[in-house]
């Protein structure tokens, strides 16, 4: 259910200055996407499952916060990544 070593290093590399920068604002963001895709499509299969519902509504709260801080700090990086990674329409 969480993502593997081998998918967080590759959003890692991808997104991050080097394999090691994990702190780094668009790296945090694009984790928790694809942890938001993956509970989405777990939630999709079993809609029961409550705490699944929280922990997704929790990890969607701390990128808008993420997405905000970004947005305020440096624009055109949060233009880049909201279409990189698809998430406005």
């Amino acid at each position: 259910m969480a993502l593997t070593k081998e998918q967080s290093a590759s959003l890692v590399s991808k997104f991050g200055a080097n394999e090691n920068d994990t702190g780094n604002t668009k790296v945090q963001i694009a984790l928790f996407t694809a942890r938001i895709e993956q509970l989405s499509a777990h939630i999709q299969s079993f809609p029961k499952d409550k705490s699944a519902k929280r922990s997704l509504a929790k990890v969607i709260g701390q990128r808008k916060k993420l997405l905000k801080y970004l947005q305020s700090t440096n624009l055109e990086a949060y233009r880049a990544l909201i279409k990189e990674l698809g998430l406005r329409k």
